[in-house]
């Protein structure tokens, strides 16, 4: 393997061949297990959304293979497996655990990861990793999200410190018995638990399969050499960058009466090139807040590590080897690190949670044109609201779940356009949309509209992604909508002269048609005849929407991403001719004497 002069040397004993073939098998493996949840579970938020994530970790709790799991879900597997060691001397085959504690290494109480010792001629080699999110935990609210919890205590979500859940391969009843008793649909959390614990031992039961075929030796030599070729990956691509120290500050929204003027998120970022490393500080917050957006210790580092990862060569691995050459510093008692029990993490995967996205990656933006990315939009609306209530068609038994039918633009990057399907930050786009046609099936709601707001993107030479506009209600019986966003006062930002992204709003509107503005975190009754309409923030834009390339404009107004007016206004692009009958075309003189109006027009 030629390394160029002055590089570290790194030998692989492995031959690069078998190495590329075990590792695409274990993505194989996580793929396999990923399929298994999705095709079995039970609650929408699974089985249409896929808001769970899969991964293997070795037994010395180093991330192995995240396969394509969201990235706040999987980057702190390790901290979990390693709860698993410490607490459970005795992992035995046969072994499971659910863990859902943030204190111990998870992200948030609503995400309930099973984890599987995997063992192979007596040797404990992996631990397969199956985490996902629950249609309802016990919350004291009908909501996985409780922004205004000011404890664990009035969050009231079941905890499991990393508690043995089969043994030999059988159910613990015990566990089993509380979940029922306490989960509002007890059937539907079964049949989640039941399609997670189906997953994590697909991947126990190829592993070993795998591990049998080739050998134990020849698989630790795979995973010492993938985490050295990782490693080094990882070390070229922060050598390409210059070193120096990057600051950025994102605001989250007010949130009276904790947060009457919002709470800015500072993170720091020290590029070291000469030694192949990079630290992200979320030390310099606040400290913790008698609310539910307290970051745990694995989505602090994870959001950070996910922004970084953003801003560098996408073909870098993301696995334990990449990890040795990023640190992220957090401190104790910290808003964006380290809590101090009993605050409450309740929504620590979330709206924080995006906001260190979004800060680290615009941060790269500031060393120069080329790198970095906008901010991606934020706020879960109310399209990802937890619906609940009572369903007439099943004998008034009682539904839960949360709804993903956000559209949330995504980030302007120097070479691209924002994502129409963006979800959020912290999922990076991995999550499905949902379905108007299966929620109206699976639920006793109605759907009066979905669609994508034209302008609803941040302007720049590469625009961000425009929002959704949805609007839904209960079919009969009153329904109840819990909505968690952000992004409706700070808007995503754009960097080098992009333009910040819409705000997101929420709406409920009377059956007289009266519309009554809501706050961004709500809990929200809807009687009959009565809908909630969404709208999505949009996407920040990247560099000056008077560089965008006239025909991208003409595109995204035939699309009707974009307006007349804002290509005119924003864009500088004037067009002749008319949409209706296909004939609008850049008029290109009329745009070059209309840019340069805007261009000598005071800012």
């Amino acid at each position: 393997m030629n390394q160029p002069e002055n590089e570290p040397q790194v030998a692989y004993d492995m031959d690069p061949v078998l190495m590329a073939v075990l590792s695409n098998r274990l993505n194989a493996i996580v793929r396999e297990m990923s399929n298994t949840l999705l095709r079995t579970a039970r609650s929408a938020v699974l089985a249409v959304v896929r808001d769970f994530s899969c991964s293997i970790v070795t037994a010395d709790n180093q991330l192995l293979c995240p396969g394509e799991g969201l990235p706040v879900h999987i980057f702190g597997s390790a901290l979990q497996s390693q709860s698993m060691c410490d607490t459970h001397k005795d992992l035995a085959p046969g072994d499971a655990f659910l863990h859902n504690d943030p204190y111990m290494g998870n992200t948030h109480p609503a995400d309930h990861m099973i984890m599987c010792p995997v063992f192979v001629d007596g040797v404990h080699l992996f631990t397969t990793c199956a985490k996902a999110h629950q249609a309802d935990c016990g919350n004291s609210i009908p909501s996985t999200y409780h922004a205004y919890a000011r404890d664990i205590y009035e969050e009231g979500a079941l905890i499991f410190p990393c508690v043995r859940v089969q043994k030999d391969y059988k159910d613990v009843d015990d566990i089993i018995r509380m979940c029922r008793r306490r989960i509002r649909v007890p059937e539907q959390w079964y049949g989640d638990y039941l399609a997670t614990v189906g997953a994590a031992r697909i991947g126990e039961r190829r592993l070993a399969e795998l591990t049998q075929r080739y050998g134990i030796d020849t698989i630790r030599q795979f995973v010492r050499d993938w985490f050295a070729y990782s490693e080094k990956r990882m070390e070229e691509a922060i050598r390409k960058l210059p070193a120096g120290r990057l600051e950025n500050v994102t605001v989250y929204d007010p949130l009276p009466p904790v947060l009457p003027d919002g709470l800015p998120i500072k993170v720091a970022i020290d590029i070291d090139p000469a030694a192949g490393r990079i630290e992200v500080d979320l030390s310099d917050n606040p400290d913790n807040l008698d609310f539910g957006l307290n970051e745990s210790v694995a989505c602090a580092t994870s959001n950070a590590l996910c922004g970084v990862f953003n801003c560098l060569d996408p073909d870098v691995p993301h696995n334990e080897g990449s990890f040795r050459r990023l640190s992220v510093k957090l401190r104790q008692g910290c808003v964006t690190g380290i809590p101090e029990f009993p605050h409450s993490c309740s929504m620590a995967t979330t709206n924080i949670g995006d906001r260190i996205v979004n800060a680290t990656q615009a941060a790269f933006a500031g060393i120069g044109d080329g790198h970095g990315l906008a901010e991606g939009a934020v706020g879960m609306g109310a399209g990802a609201a937890v619906i609940s209530g009572k369903d007439w068609r099943i004998g008034g038994s009682p539904y839960i779940n949360q709804e993903w039918l956000v559209v949330n633009g995504g980030p302007a990057t120097p070479e691209t356009d924002g994502w129409l399907n963006y979800g959020l930050p912290v999922a990076a786009g991995l999550m499905y949309r949902g379905s108007v046609e299966v929620d109206e099936s699976k639920y006793p709601m109605l759907f009066k509209s979905l669609r994508v707001v034209a302008g609803g993107g941040g302007a720049g030479r590469f625009r961000g992604a425009p929002g959704a506009e949805v609007v839904y209600g209960p079919r009969r019986d009153p329904m109840t909508v819990v909505v968690s966003c952000d992004g409706q006062v700070n808007a995503p930002q754009g960097v080098r002269g992009g333009h910040d992204g819409p705000p997101a709003a929420t709406f409920k509107v009377k059956p007289d048609g009266q519309e009554e503005k809501l706050p961004g975190v709500v809990e929200c009754r809807l009687a009959p005849g009565e809908w909630v309409r969404g709208v999505d923030a949009g996407g920040g834009g990247y560099g000056s929407p008077l560089e965008r390339d006239p025909a991208r404009v003409l595109k995204d107004v035939l699309e009707r991403w974009e307006t007349v007016e804002r290509a005119r206004d924003v864009y500088g692009v004037v067009f002749s001719g008319s949409a209706e009958d296909e004939s609008l075309a850049v008029d290109s003189a009329a745009t070059t004497a209309r840019r340069a109006e805007l261009t000598a027009a005071p800012a």
